[in-house]
């Protein structure tokens, strides 16, 4: 995007990425090299088979270094050997259901392994910019109406959502306690969806994994609410904030919501039936009658502070956005080149961004 995000602006840049093989992590990662930037990354091997990272052959364009954020040492090791301008920190243990059978390594993860980002980034003098990336799941759910703004309490009900919380009070630790060392910004999205996730227990790819296998779709909670938007909607508000960091913008160095829009935020089923619709499917969906761990019902996040002081806004509707996931997804599936779906799906993005900004 001409002012949003500003492929000059990127071009050359060295970018440090945890997490990239991850399904966030390696959009992020094929957007940046897209713009010309030299990115490392730090991650475990891709978390499932297939994955983004192995379809689109992230290994041919990036810095590609195996580690674990839960281990100080290689963390400091590798940013100290990459010497980047600015972290983008994704690496996380992603799933709620699974944070339930494994507490322990969530926490380790998701918290632990922040600190160690946080750390190794005030070590190293090349870094003058951290963006961390947390989740909408933050928050202290109260399960009401209202949508939650960046000063409401941390907190949540299950291992992954109150390691989330515990994440950004560090975050927002480190930057209060060492002034001097790279400027920090955390940021919360909503439910980030797109091509290439193959995540279990994920609503989209189980969604996808039931069209490819003619079967119904099993869905847990048909009428849980939740924050939709497409990944690149959330990289851009990323990119921004990072963008905003480099530039020595003050008011960057804090947390930020980048949600969808008010209306976005829609019930599971609804995103099933349109899903289904959009493949052309007529295998339905049914609902598993064995009770399951906690999951919020209803979750909104007010983004208006990124509209107002960053000029950041949602360009997809939802509509929008599932129509270019099945898009993805069928072009993939009928022996289509991942990459080149992927880097067309962010160009026309970009274009469209800019277009929005001349208007």
């Amino acid at each position: 995007m001409e002012i949003l995000v500003n492929d000059h602006f990127w071009k050359g840049r060295r970018v440090f990425v945890t997490g990239h093989t991850g399904f966030k992590g390696g959009w992020l990662c094929l957007w940046l090299r897209r713009m010309g930037a030299h990115v490392i990354g730090l991650s475990l091997p891709a978390p499932t088979d297939p994955s983004f990272f192995e379809q689109a052959r992230l290994a041919d364009l990036v810095d590609h270094n195996e580690g674990d954020v839960r281990s100080m040492q290689e963390v400091a090791d590798a940013i100290a050997t990459a010497q980047p301008e600015i972290v983008f920190h994704l690496a996380a243990q992603p799933l709620v259901r699974y944070s339930y059978a494994n507490p322990v390594e969530t926490y380790a993860t998701n918290v632990m392994g922040t600190v160690h980002v946080l750390e190794a980034c005030r070590a190293t003098d090349s870094v003058k910019a951290l963006v961390c990336v947390t989740s909408d799941k933050c928050y202290e759910n109260r399960e009401w109406l209202w949508p939650y703004r960046e000063n409401d309490p941390m907190g949540g009900h299950d291992p992954y959502s109150s390691s989330k919380g515990a994440a950004e009070l560090a975050i927002a630790a480190w930057r209060r306690a060492y002034p001097d060392g790279p400027a920090i910004a955390s940021a919360r999205a909503g439910n980030v969806i797109g091509g290439g996730d193959w995540a279990e227990d994920r609503l989209v790819p189980d969604i996808v994994r039931a069209l490819m296998a003619h079967v119904p779709v099993s869905v847990r909670n048909p009428a849980s609410i939740r924050p939709w938007q497409h990944v690149l909607e959330a990289l851009s508000g990323y990119l921004l904030l990072g963008r905003r960091l480099l530039e020595g913008d003050p008011n960057a160095a804090t947390a930020w919501n980048f949600g969808p829009s008010e209306e976005d935020a829609r019930p599971v089923g609804w995103i099933v039936e349109r899903m289904l619709a959009g493949w052309g499917s007529a295998v339905g969906w049914d609902q598993p009658d064995a009770t399951g761990p906690h999951e919020a019902a209803l979750l909104r996040l007010d983004s208006s502070k990124a509209r107002s002081e960053l000029g950041w806004k949602p360009k997809l509707r939802l509509d929008e956005a599932l129509t270019i996931i099945v898009d993805w997804h069928k072009h993939v599936a009928q022996g289509g080149d991942a990459r080149t779906v992927s880097l067309r799906q962010i160009d026309e993005f970009a274009i469209r961004g800019a277009e929005d900004q001349r208007a």
